[in-house]
């Protein structure tokens, strides 16, 4: 609670602006002296451990890295070293017939047979969507959606709750969850309405800084989704959607929360396969080069990009699965989200061995995602 109590404190008493720069006095410092500290400087530069360490991977293996794949308990040991998988996602039925005990050890199995340590992620959101809490060998009961924390006693509420969550991947082994909800939705019957916050923009961005902050303090990763915005529209699961909105007002409104999330420093950050199209009038956001460069250049964002599960309708009646996987690493994406990452590794696997997607690229995504490991104490 302490740590929530100065969260709140940051966010409501400084109004989560950062400070002003001070200006440093400065003095001349004698040329002789600088060449000193040029050379001392440069000769004791320390090693790149994560250049290191890509340096070393074969390109099986870095493409294996790109991949936070469905598991399937049946095969996940064996896989993890025959695909050389970044991290593995968990839903619902990896909880099933599980105790806290035994879901350890079979996360513990997972990591010791990985090579690099692995991304385990989870979506708790609370609500609806509450893979780990819904099962109650887990939890004594469902956590609340941030919406429903909210109205319980805002924004101290969501904290209490979003603390409450990170207490829980810890204890358990996960080390990353695929939240928060950043998505501002005010119709009922739109898909993200119930797993929204239900605020406004400048609410939503408190909310988002805030949990990120804990997040953060937990070592838990933090994933901001559904860039750039839900927003009321369908559900891509089951096809396309496309937002038809302008730029402008998706900067006043949705893309406020990705910003505050942004500057406090959030590890990774979901795409959706929504067609934004004042960004890219033609591509799903998730396989847009357009989207992704918005989000690097204009936004800043320089942690790992995940795609919304590539299997999706929106994504496969359209693309199909392996394809869109290719799409979707020539697009700037990190990290891939996938339900069929079997089929879709062999084809990002002969897109990089054909030319189609150059080593450049690969390393760029890959150095993203050992970099975000290596934040999470992990490498």
């Amino acid at each position: 609670m302490k740590i929530i109590a100065l969260l709140v404190c940051i966010l409501l008493l400084c109004g989560c602006s950062a400070p002003e720069e001070e200006s440093i006095p400065t003095t001349t410092v004698p040329a002789s002296v600088e060449t000193t500290i040029a050379i001392e400087t440069e000769t004791t530069l320390p090693l790149d451990p994560i250049r290191e360490m890509l340096d070393a991977m074969s390109l099986e293996e870095r493409v294996g890295q790109l991949f936070l794949a469905r598991c399937d308990d049946s095969v996940a040991l064996s896989h993890i070293q025959e695909y050389h998988l970044g991290g593995y996602v968990l839903f619902g039925r990896d909880f099933q017939n599980q105790t806290p005990n035994s879901f350890r050890e079979k996360i513990t199995a997972y990591q010791s047979c990985a090579d690099i340590p692995l991304l385990l992620a989870v979506d708790e959101e609370g609500g609806t969507v509450a893979r780990i809490s819904s099962n109650r060998a887990f939890y004594e009961d469902t956590l609340p959606s941030s919406r429903d924390a909210f109205a319980w006693n805002g924004l101290m509420g969501c904290l209490t709750v979003e603390e409450a969550k990170c207490q829980l991947l810890q204890d358990l082994g996960l080390n990353v969850n695929l939240g928060p909800v950043c998505d501002i939705s005010t119709d009922r019957s739109a898909f993200m309405y119930k797993r929204s916050l239900g605020q406004d923009a400048s609410v939503t961005s408190e909310y988002i800084t805030g949990t990120v902050m804990l997040m953060d303090a937990y070592k838990i990763g933090s994933c901001l989704k559904h860039f750039p915005g839900y927003g009321n529209n369908t559900d891509t699961h089951t096809g396309i959607a496309v937002d038809s909105r302008s730029l402008e007002t998706l900067k006043e409104n949705d893309l406020l929360p990705f910003a505050a999330g942004i500057k406090s420093g959030c590890g990774a950050i979901l795409v959706s396969h929504t067609i934004v199209t004042a960004l890219d009038s033609e591509l799903p956001a998730s396989l847009s080069p357009k989207v992704i460069r918005y989000l690097r250049e204009d936004m800043g964002f320089e942690g790992v990009i995940i795609t919304d599960d590539l299997v999706m309708q929106a994504i496969t009646d359209l693309y199909g699965a392996g394809e869109a996987a290719v799409m979707a690493v020539l697009a700037g994406n990190d990290l891939l989200c996938s339900t069929e990452y079997m089929l879709q590794y062999e084809a990002v696997l002969a897109a990089v061995l054909d030319g189609r997607i150059d080593i450049d690229t690969l390393n760029s995504a890959v150095r993203n995602v050992l970099e975000w490991k290596s934040d999470l104490g992990l490498l």
